[in-house]
């Protein structure tokens, strides 16, 4: 990494480092954290970053983030730079990142600052250490402790336990069953003021409403039994209608009277079911035997289903009304009844306060009465008055958090500079994989797979997409990892491995989906050299297996003509001295036959001849010509996809990646060989390691035994080959050289 000192935003001069080609600002004193505003956004890496998915203190960006949309933006980070700086005597205080703060760091010279100061003192007194030097996170949640247990702890909220008066506590829970509850900073359900003022005019409304009814007797007929008299008559009313409204048609044609009651076959039709006095077959049926001006009885005569209802309607509604005992109802004293009971029902359609009708009016007069409302919010005044000491206190917990996480949130923001440190891990390096005999660092959230891997696929980056599975609680999420060393020919989706996050907690970890692209030039130099191998593995494969099944083929054949013959009595004559049958292939066939074996004897022979021309060219050239030459092939072959695979490891980015996570990366972050290295390392030996060559279970096969014999003579014959040709004599001594005189005439 190189350093360059710029100067910009006014007589400030910024230092730069140069790391993976990319300029990026140094935060070397409280100074450049004071000037950070000056500094040109365009040379920030980064925009803007989420809140989820790095792996930084959720509190502290909670505080940063402002607007609580879950995403930190250069407006919110520099407002934050200068909170703190404005806060702090020395904003080279930021510099040290240190957990505890010192209390004679925090500025007393601007109201802020002492008021930061004497809330600091406050709590530290209040936990028991009023001498302390400095002041911690730890001494911030005493403190809230402390005040969560108050009765009145400054948040609005007044729970039932916040006063040992009985009425009001009495009326809190009333309230809370009424129109619900807010959550208190003790965990507890509590009232606030706006919550206690829509309660208490509802209970006015409410009490307005029913005084309405009392001042108006008709309303209320029956006085407070005229609700239950309602109840019942609304039950039965339509069945009731629908009776007088039977017995009318009846009057109006005679010949309707049959119909309108039920028939025969009807009850027939019930009969095949099942029935009980409750089924809705049974509902249907009219209230009563319809017939011209017959009154409605009220006892006997009456359908089963609703006898019950018409029950409590005689009880409560008919005889209450009339003042009477009456078995009948006639036509004109029902729809009397019905004008009687009709003002009641349209008052209730008028009702105000319904969410604190559940008291009761008489309850509800008395809340009223008793002035339990202000004494009410009166506690509530007291309540809020805390607020000022809870707002210094977590002014004093953001103080300490920034002190403390700033300057790392910076140098993973407006510059990369812990991502270049090998010492340190980047806030979105989510932990480390271990995978197919390496590891791999460069590993990200990921909350969305197919979505990520259609964004990211531009960073030419090989990406390994892992579901990781943690077995002790069953959660489940997703990460993507960089591979940037070894082969990709060891990676396959289904294939497992662990991950350790950031708390050192080891996830089961499984590919899911692979995103190709260069991960090393050892692997480029390789590439051509497989792919040659395994087509001519191929090859060799499929002539094997077309000779196979030829064979196979001309044995059935000649089985099922031996047989065919052996069945008519004739034996064939031996294969040798017999012409081929016309079970067996024709002379189409054979001659095919003979011109493949014909073909391939060509393609042995130009091969040979080829390979014997090389040999004796390569045999009249001085060895380190040879030699050259072989390095030659090799480069041919390997040159192309090392070059090609080069430009492409040059060009890859982080970015893309980054910017499929939600953040907005404003500049390249190139991923470069050497960088690729330290986030993927594949396993080494330890330094100074033994190593027993001898393998006990290595496989002892004959056959490879004698393939090494046979191509060690084919080596021997080579070399003694050459040297009867005089292709070793420049580099053999005098007395080893085969020389002219020793030539064959």
């Amino acid at each position: 990494m190189s350093e360059a000192d710029v100067g910009g935003g006014g007589s400030h001069r910024w230092k730069f480092f140069r790391a993976c080609g990319l300029d990026q600002v140094m935060f070397r004193n409280g100074q450049d954290l004071a000037r950070l505003a000056e500094l040109d956004q365009k040379l920030w890496v980064v925009l803007s970053c989420p809140t989820r998915g790095v792996m930084f203190d959720a509190r502290t960006l909670e505080l940063i983030d402002t607007d609580h949309d879950g995403r930190i933006r250069v407006p919110e980070l520099l407002d934050a730079v200068q909170w703190a700086v404005a806060r702090l005597r020395d904003p080279d205080e930021l510099m040290r990142g240190a957990v505890a703060l010192p209390i004679a760091a925090i500025q007393h010279a601007t109201p802020e600052g002492t008021k930061i100061l004497a809330a600091a003192r406050r709590i530290l007194a209040n936990v028991g250490k009023p001498e302390a030097t400095q002041i911690t996170l730890e001494d911030i949640a005493s403190r809230v402790d402390v005040l969560k247990q108050m009765r009145l702890n400054g948040d609005g909220v007044v729970p039932p336990t916040a006063t040992d008066d009985p009425e009001v506590r009495q009326t809190i829970v009333e309230m809370i069953r009424a129109m619900g509850g807010e959550t208190d900073r003790d965990g507890t359900l509590g009232v606030t003021l706006p919550r206690t003022t829509t309660f208490f005019q509802a209970a006015e409304a409410y009490v307005a409403w029913w005084a309405q009814a009392e001042t108006m007797p008709e309303i209320l007929p029956l006085g407070p039994q005229t609700a239950a008299a309602v109840t019942c008559w609304q039950v039965v009313r339509q069945k009731v209608d629908d009776y007088f409204a039977r017995c009318r048609l009846a009057r109006f044609a005679p010949e309707a009277q049959a119909p309108l009651n039920c028939s025969a076959d009807d009850f027939a039709a019930m009969a095949r079911q099942a029935l009980c006095l409750s089924s809705p077959a049974i509902a249907q049926l009219p209230l009563a035997v319809i017939a011209a001006d017959r009154p409605l009885p009220l006892g006997e005569g009456l359908n089963p289903y609703w006898a019950a209802a018409m029950e409590a309607f005689h009880r409560q509604t008919v005889a209450a009304l009339l003042q009477r005992p009456t078995p009948t109802l006639t036509e004109a004293e029902w729809q009397a009844l019905c004008d009687r009971l009709r003002p009641y029902e349209a008052w209730l359609t008028r009702q105000a306060g319904a969410e604190v009708a559940t008291l009761g009016v008489a309850r509800l007069r008395h809340l009223l009465a008793s002035g339990v409302r202000a004494r009410i919010e009166s506690l509530i005044a007291q309540d809020s008055a805390q607020e000022c000491e809870h707002a210094l206190t977590e002014a004093v917990e953001k103080l300490i958090l920034l002190h403390r996480d700033l300057l790392r949130l910076l140098n993973n923001f407006v510059s990369f500079a812990d991502f270049y440190d090998p010492k340190r891990a980047e806030i979105f390096q989510a932990g480390r994989l271990y995978l197919a005999g390496r590891y791999c660092d460069l590993c990200v959230a990921v909350d969305d797979v197919d979505r990520h891997a259609m964004l990211a696929a531009t960073s030419k980056l090989y990406l390994a997409y892992c579901e990781l599975s943690l077995p002790a609680t069953g959660a489940k999420r997703h990460i993507c990892a960089a591979v940037t060393a070894g082969f990709s020919e060891t990676l396959w989706v289904g294939r497992n491995g662990i991950f350790y996050d950031r708390e050192q907690r080891c996830w089961d970890a499984v590919i899911v989906k692979l995103v190709e692209g260069p991960i090393s030039l050892k692997e480029a130099f390789w590439a051509p050299w497989k792919k040659m191998a395994t087509m001519v593995s191929d090859q060799i494969r499929k002539l094997v297996t077309a000779r196979q099944e030829a064979a196979l083929a001309a044995a059935a054949r000649s089985v099922e003509y031996t047989a065919a013959h052996a069945a008519g009595g004739v034996v064939p004559p031996p294969p040798s001295l017999s012409p081929p049958p016309a079970a067996l292939p024709s002379k189409m066939d054979g001659a095919a036959m003979a011109s493949s074996v014909a073909a391939l004897g060509i393609a042995v022979g130009l091969l040979g001849s080829a390979v014997g021309g090389l040999l004796g060219t390569v045999s009249k050239l001085p060895l380190w010509k040879s030699l050259l030459g072989v390095v030659l092939v090799i480069l041919s072959v390997s040159g192309p996809s090392v070059i090609l695979v080069y430009f492409k490891l040059r060009s890859r980015d982080l970015a893309p990646v980054l910017n499929a996570c939600r953040w907005a990366v404003n500049r390249r972050i190139r991923m470069t060989m050497l960088l690729g290295h330290v986030f993927t390392q594949e396993a080494r030996l330890p330094e100074g390691a033994e190593r027993q060559l001898t393998d006990p279970y290595a496989d002892k096969n004959q056959g490879r035994l004698t393939m090494l014999l046979l191509l060690l003579v084919l080596v021997l014959a080579l070399v003694a080959w050459l040297w009867w040709q005089n292709g070793l004599d420049v580099c053999l001594p005098a007395i080893l050289q085969h020389g002219p005189a020793l030539r064959r005439p």
